[in-house]
């Protein structure tokens, strides 16, 4: 069951195939026939036929056996392409129209030619092209020509069944062309193949070569040569090679080693090659810096620059220039130069090598800087008994200096960059030994320097007592140390400054005034300088005495001293003293009451002035008198009418008395006659009360009023003579002065 779908699909194809045969049969154009077929190229076959009518294009085919190439044209001739060289191709063309193809026409044999040698050339010399060339299949010889690319010139043609052809006497740098191709054994010529050959430049003529030792370069020129397209310079020495390319006819080769010698050459390149080297002489570059350079300054103020002897060099030459721009040489064959130096410099040295090239190139440039110079202005500026300020002048190359005091295993430094140093910490009364060394970071200290000898300045005193002798001259008493000093005692206070001096211990000091505070001090003094001031002692003085001393009189047997406050003075002590006794008072005020005087008694008066330390001023002044004592048995009688005669008794020792009388219409007043003790008032009103009062007069005139008062009163009745009644008393007293 199966089987059957098969065969009825089979059925139908075979039907349909027929069918179709037979339309095409009916409507196909006609077979074209083949006149020839033949190959020009390698690769191809060339086909020509006679056209058929109503076709409109062709179908060629070329089979070999192997493979079937089939190509479409539009008319003959016609050519198959793709084809291997020197192989028989069997060719058949059909025409097509629109209505379909052809049957194959009747085959027609052609055989492709020879393929085209590849070829190989190059230019072996500047007259010659060398052609090479692989075999060829089929081929039994091959045909090679060669000629100017320019076409100008005759043309070299060799036949040969050889690989390979060199024509030789050609002109050098130019351009040829070259054709070449294979015949087989009909002596049918295959493709040719073409290829351009420049032959090889010459080599460059008229080398010249410039040195710049400066530069260490070498300027090589020369003569252009024919097809060179550029040109190539090589120095080479036993140990290196430096070149240069250009397409001028100079170049230059920079970083040529010095002490070298260079061969120098020259050749000129183009594509085809480059020449053959042309050498031109020998260049010598200049000697190289001398190395090793060994610089020494032995002794100071000389130095000596050393160095290595050098390949190429003739003869050397050291500069030596110091930073002050000053430079010195010496030129020498040897290796080994001196020069003067100077202290405090730095030398920049550099040693150079000549030949007939030059001058070497600058080596290491090599600095040596000299110890700094010492100072010599070395001048203290202040000496004192623990410090020592020098000063000196900058010197050349110093950057810092040291100062070192010895005295004794006493060692006392100081550093600094500027030019002065304070030497702190010494021993007074003490001579060092100071020196001064300048000191550079380069160089370090510079060790000869000179010293110089300071003494200090002496030790400061130590006041051990101060006292007063009767004379009020004050002594001062120390102790010291120092050897052949002077010493002055100061005292200075508010009141001025009072000064002894002396070469010995103890001096005296008079005329300081009263009342006042000093400070004591001592200086020692020798050519060195003076000593610290030594530590102060305090000095009182006695207090002043109080001037303006008064004596008032307050009561009959009171007296108020006064005066006024003495300086320094913290308390008073006033004494009156007689025959009969001594009164006496303490007191901070300035002054005093004093009691229990008798009157009419001569007293002496003395003050002292006490400060607070206890310190006493003992002040005398003049006698004074106390007042006469009041009169007693004071009564009133009447003289008349209008008068009154007032009576007393006189007290001890002669005075003067002044009598009062005050009532409401008046105050009236008599002095009694000298030696009296009366005294008449008239044109008294009567009918009044009158206190009265007698009073003694002092020698100064001074009427005393701290006498008693008794009061009267008068009336206008009764007798004109008589005692007048007395009413009462009052014992006021003047208030003290």
């Amino acid at each position: 069951m199966a089987g059957r779908p098969e065969k009825r699909l089979s059925l139908i194809r075979f039907t349909l195939l027929c069918l179709k045969m037979v339309i095409s049969s009916k409507t196909a154009p006609e077979i074209p026939t083949i006149d020839q077929a033949y190959s020009k190229i390698s690769n191809s076959i060339t086909v020509e036929w006679t056209t058929v009518p109503g076709a409109t294009s062709y179908l060629l085919t070329a089979e070999d056996g192997n493979t079937i190439i089939e190509t479409t044209v539009a008319n003959s001739p016609g050519t198959v392409t793709g084809l291997k060289a020197a192989t028989l191709y069997q060719i058949t063309i059909r025409s097509i129209s629109a209505s379909g193809r052809s049957q194959a026409s009747s085959p027609k044999q052609a055989k492709t030619v020879l393929a085209a040698p590849v070829l190989e050339v190059s230019s072996p010399s500047p007259d010659s092209i060398l052609v090479s060339w692989d075999a060829v299949y089929m081929a039994i010889g091959f045909s090679v020509s060669v000629m100017r690319a320019n076409g100008l010139g005759r043309i070299w043609k060799e036949n040969t069944t050889n690989t390979s052809l060199t024509f030789s006497s050609l002109d050098a740098g130019t351009l040829y062309t070259i054709k070449a191709y294979a015949w087989n054994a009909n002596g049918i010529p295959g493709d040719d193949s073409t290829r351009n050959q420049r032959t090889s430049p010459r080599a460059p003529a008229n080398i010249q070569v410039f040195f710049d030792s400066g530069a260490l370069k070498a300027s090589v020129s020369w003569t252009p040569t024919e097809g060179a397209f550029n040109y190539t310079v090589v120095a080479s020495s036993d140990s290196s090679q430096r070149s240069c390319s250009t397409t001028l006819s100079s170049c230059s080769i920079s970083s040529l080693q010095c002490g070298k010698e260079y061969q120098i050459s020259v050749s000129s390149n183009n594509d085809a090659g480059s020449s053959k080297s042309c050498s031109a002489p020998t260049l010598k570059t200049v000697a190289c810096a001398p190395g090793r350079v060994m610089i020494q300054e032995e002794p100071p103020g000389h130095l000596s620059v050393a160095w290595s002897n050098v390949e190429l060099g003739d003869y050397y030459v050291a500069f030596v220039k110091s930073d002050d721009g000053l430079e010195v040489h010496c030129n020498t064959s040897l290796t080994q130069c001196n020069f003067l130096s100077e202290c405090g410099f730095t030398y920049f040295i550099s040693v150079f090598a000549y030949n007939k090239a030059g001058q070497s190139p600058l080596g290491d440039v090599f600095n040596y800087t000299t110890a700094p110079c010492c100072p010599n202005d070395i001048s203290p500026v202040l000496v004192s008994s623990d410090r020592v300020e020098i000063t000196w002048s900058p010197v050349r190359g110093a950057e810092l200096y040291e100062t070192k005091a010895i005295a004794g295993y006493s060692v006392v430094e100081c550093n600094d960059t500027a030019p002065a140093c304070t030497l702190s910490a010494l021993e007074c009364d003490t001579k060092y030994n100071v020196t001064v060394y300048s000191f550079s970071e380069v160089r370090g200290s510079n060790l000869s320097c000179s010293s110089h000898f300071i003494t200090t300045a002496p030790c400061s005193p130590e006041i051990k007592n101060i006292s007063k002798d009767a004379f009020s001259m004050i002594n001062v008493r120390w102790r010291s140390t120092n050897e052949g000093a002077t010493y002055t005692v100061t005292a200075q206070g508010k009141k001025g400054l009072f000064q002894c001096s002396s070469t010995g211990e103890t001096c005296r000091m008079g005329g300081l005034p009263c009342g006042s505070m000093f400070s004591v001090t001592a200086v020692a003094e020798t050519q060195a300088g003076k000593s610290l001031p030594s530590y102060s002692v305090p000095l009182e003085t006695v207090p002043c005495c109080p001037t303006g001393l008064t004596a008032a009189q307050v009561t009959q047997s009171i007296i108020n001293v006064s005066w006024t406050i003495g300086a320094v003075a913290q308390t008073y002590v006033a004494v009156l003293e007689s025959y009969i006794g001594q009164s006496k008072c303490h007191t901070h005020q300035n002054h005093c009451l004093l009691g229990c005087i008798t009157c009419g008694i001569n007293y002496t008066v003395a003050l002292k002035a006490i400060s607070s330390t206890g310190l006493t001023a003992d002040c005398a002044y003049q006698s004074y008198s106390s007042s006469v004592c009041c009169p007693l048995g004071v009564k009133l009688y009447r003289l008349g009418p209008n008068g009154i005669r007032i009576y007393w008794q006189a007290s001890r020792g002669a005075a003067n008395y002044s009598t009062d009388l005050y009532g409401s219409k008046g105050i009236f007043t008599c002095a009694p006659h000298a030696g009296l003790s009366f005294c008449d008032i008239t044109n008294i009103p009567c009918g009044d009360v009158y206190t009265v009062m007698v009073s003694p007069v002092a020698e100064t005139g001074l009427k005393l009023t701290f006498c008693p008062k008794k009061i009267y009163s008068v009336t206008c009745s009764g007798s004109t003579l008589g005692m007048v009644i007395y009413r009462g008393k009052r014992n006021d007293t003047a208030s003290p002065r």
